[in-house]
């Protein structure tokens, strides 16, 4: 059974990222580690201004959103002026139509021309003014709730346009961060497989910290994710039983350290392909498996959340996720179940 849990991007709203990720050159082989690390960092940095034109992108959504809202409230007022607008022809219809069954029939004038005295002759002059106030007052009316009728529906037409404007520009930003994204994780992950074919790593690729300051001692190990296989699935795919928890994530996803610790361990080979091992106090120690690359050397302390590398398939893997497990020794064969081992730490998945 799968199940999730979703939190925001920490992302800063750049409009100019899109001119930077056009901008950029693809990432070229080259000879030697030095020119494999630049090019790790280079696809690394693709991979963060393709996470800020997301943010843009979701931020771009929100106001389209809210567009769409004030449209919608246009469309309701037009709605309701025009159902005034239907109620005053009703009164001026019915104020026409009372003149004559007031008069009997006749016109206030031909009222008026035939009244035998002169009480008669006043009564008419003032029937004929009231008859001539309520309709000129009901004209009035119906005239200013159409003009307001015809504003308010040319506000409507601009709204809708320009929601619909809004929606073109946000898919082709969308548009222009798939297609980026996709480049940047090709590259990441074929750097890693050849990384893991050769059973040596690169070096660690240094990312840009995000400038978070956690107030809890534990963490989950990233901030977007699914939940897939669990600690002791059984499958195809293990010899025994599933020795983790695997959170489904794109490639490039930044992987976090759950905790403060030290770096015991990056290989870049076998089963597990590129892989982190990080002791913890109190005797246990975490791994993070099927990475497409390693932000840490082995000896490194590391902060709680601090971006220790970047979710991948390298090594036995299916698709795109990050395995973790929880140790009481180093090396594999003494996993526990990390989901409780975290919800005793305060981290709920």
């Amino acid at each position: 059974m799968r199940s999730s849990r979703r939190h925001p991007l920490l992302v800063p709203a750049l409009l100019s990222v899109l001119v930077v990720l056009a901008a950029r050159p693809a990432a070229a082989d080259g000879d030697g580690d030095g020119a494999d690390l630049d090019i790790s960092a280079q696809v690394a940095k693709l991979y963060e201004d393709a996470s800020v034109a997301t943010g843009q992108y979701e931020a771009g959504r929100q106001d389209a959103e809210a567009q769409r809202g004030r449209a919608e409230r246009a469309e309701g007022r037009l709605v309701q002026e025009r159902q005034e607008i239907s109620v005053l022809h009703e009164d001026l219809g019915r104020i026409v139509r009372a003149q004559y069954r007031q008069g009997g029939g006749l016109p206030y004038t031909a009222q008026i021309l035939f009244a035998k005295d002169p009480d008669g002759l006043m009564r008419g002059q003032q029937a004929v003014r009231r008859a001539d106030l309520a309709v000129a007052g009901a004209v009035a009316r119906s005239r200013r709730a159409e003009g307001r009728l015809a504003v308010d529906e040319a506000k409507a037409r601009a709204a809708w346009q320009a929601l619909e404007r809004r929606t073109e520009d946000l898919a082709a930003i969308k548009r222009t961060i798939e297609a980026r994204l996709d480049e940047a994780r090709s590259a990441l992950q074929s750097r890693a497989d050849a990384s893991v074919a050769a059973g040596s790593c690169r070096g660690a690729v240094r990312l840009d910290q995000p400038r978070t300051a956690f107030t809890s001692a534990w963490v989950a190990p990233v901030e977007t994710y699914e939940l897939s296989a669990g600690f002791g699935s059984g499958g195809e795919h293990w010899a025994h039983r599933h020795t983790g928890q695997d959170f489904a994530v794109p490639i490039g996803t930044p992987v976090r350290a759950v905790g403060a610790g030290r770096v015991v361990k990056v290989s870049c080979g076998g089963a597990f392909g590129i892989e982190v091992v990080i002791e913890h106090p109190g005797g246990y120690y975490t791994q993070y498996a099927h990475l497409a690359a390693a932000a840490v050397d082995q000896g490194q302390r590391v902060s709680t959340g601090e971006w220790i590398g970047q979710s991948g398939t390298s090594g036995n893997s299916t698709g795109p996720h990050l395995h973790f497990e929880v140790r009481v020794t180093p090396e594999m064969g003494s996993a526990i179940d990390p989901v409780p081992w975290l919800a005793e730490h305060g981290v709920v998945v």
